[in-house]
């Protein structure tokens, strides 16, 4: 099992409190409670259909809970602007104009803009837009055009893009679905780097693996008692995990789904 160590007074990043949220007649999630310690590397696990979608929305801002409370960093909804400022979101899907005329460079530089602020300072945007790059090991496609990128090259620029604003928060939806093996091993060496900096969210369909970077695992849908609410699982070292390539960080371990660790127990 991967352990993660965490002192008693570590500031919670994430924190839902007894969070139900339906669409329509539809419960989603019911009940659901969970926190991540700020620094921590987590993995929410769960089938298609289980709410892994509906939790990225409420913690993105784009629905809010029917009961229930969501907190980010000690901030409450009601504080928005600021929440949104302390996150960084790589999407599973690229934006819907893949041929738009649009370099690396600029869309990365897009991670910046804020409402009604732009950019800021020209040089001090290129710098954080530059420093992105280099983190996400992209800085050698940094006058390419978007368009002319593989798929695992559009995602790191992607992952450059939400680093841009230097997040305190970075929610991954899906990052190595259609990546191809040296595209993972990259997006993984950056992701090792920034754990314990940055407080990393990976949203993965995929229930049996996570990377040997997670601290702990989440799961939605789980089973009959638990598919509207959430549980938390041990996982265990596995050799080479099919679908994990290249870097011991892109490795995986096993998810134990019959060994279950208490919601509140955020110390194994």
């Amino acid at each position: 099992m991967s352990k993660a160590i965490h002192p008693v007074d570590r500031e919670i990043a994430v924190k839902f409190d007894s969070v139900s949220f339906s669409y329509g007649p539809v419960r989603v999630l019911e009940n659901a409670s969970f926190h991540i310690h700020r620094g921590e590397f987590v993995a929410l696990v769960g089938p298609n259909g289980s709410g892994k979608t509906t939790v990225l929305k409420l913690l993105l801002g784009l629905e809010q809970p029917g009961a229930g409370k969501i907190e980010l960093f000690g901030l409450s909804r009601e504080r928005f602007p600021a929440w949104r400022d302390k996150l960084g979101y790589v999407p599973q899907q690229p934006p819907a104009d893949q041929a738009f005329p649009i370099g690396v460079r600029d869309v990365v530089r897009m991670g910046l803009l804020r409402p009604s602020k732009g950019y800021g300072a020209g040089g001090e945007a290129e710098g954080k837009a530059g420093e992105a790059m280099e983190q996400a090991g992209i800085a050698d496609l940094a006058e390419r055009s978007y368009r002319a990128l593989s798929g695992g090259q559009r995602r790191r620029v992607l992952v450059a893009r939400a680093l841009a604003s230097g997040p305190e928060l970075l929610i991954l939806d899906e990052p190595t679905a259609n990546m191809d093996a040296e595209s993972e091993t990259r997006l993984f060496e950056t992701l090792g780097k920034l754990k314990g900096k940055t407080t990393i969210l990976i949203v993965t369909h995929d229930t049996d693996f996570v990377s040997v970077l997670t601290d702990r695992v989440l799961c939605l849908g789980d089973d009959a008692s638990h598919r509207r609410g959430l549980v938390q699982h041990r996982t265990e070292a596995a050799a080479a995990a099919a679908g994990h390539h290249g870097s011991s960080a892109a490795q995986g371990v096993r998810v134990l789904h019959g060994e279950n660790i208490p919601a509140d127990d955020c110390y194994e």
